[in-house]
């Protein structure tokens, strides 16, 4: 595919944001987007605001918790509204309780993903993802 792909990269910690950009825009190739937390990412994918020629997003990697409004919140948002659903979404998040990832599969989360405590496994697995759905999936 020839067409850069987008990314909407969801996250209320700034470091976490701008490790993923770096991650993510290595070998140029895709558009990399953040949001603050789920209520802006809401607002980017309505194109509402300040997001009104916003693209739609290929992949969305969304934090689960943040401030406003949470992963959860947003994700069952985007997998209940017609126009979103489709997009596919993974949870990046540091969590393991089995609660949290039950909820995350049962909003229709297409992956969750364990955030690395360190620096070199941050990088490793945001390359992994961008890998993956980049080069391997199949996106609309």
């Amino acid at each position: 595919m020839n067409t850069p792909r987008h990314i909407l990269f969801v996250d209320d910690n700034p470091g976490d944001r701008d490790l993923a950009r770096e991650a993510m825009e290595e070998n140029g190739s895709l558009q990399f987007h953040t949001a603050n937390d789920g209520e802006e990412a809401m607002k980017f994918l309505r194109q509402s605001g300040a997001f009104e020629n916003t693209p739609r997003p290929h992949l969305i990697i969304l934090d689960l918790n943040m401030p406003r409004k949470g992963g959860l919140e947003a994700l069952n948002e985007i997998k209940t509204n017609e126009a979103l659903s489709t997009i596919p979404v993974v949870i990046f998040s540091s969590s393991t309780a089995a609660e949290d990832l039950n909820q995350a599969y049962q909003a229709n989360a297409n992956a969750y993903v364990v955030k690395p405590s360190n620096l070199d496994g941050f990088l490793s697995v945001m390359r992994e993802i961008k890998h993956f759905w980049q080069k391997v999936a199949a996106v609309i």
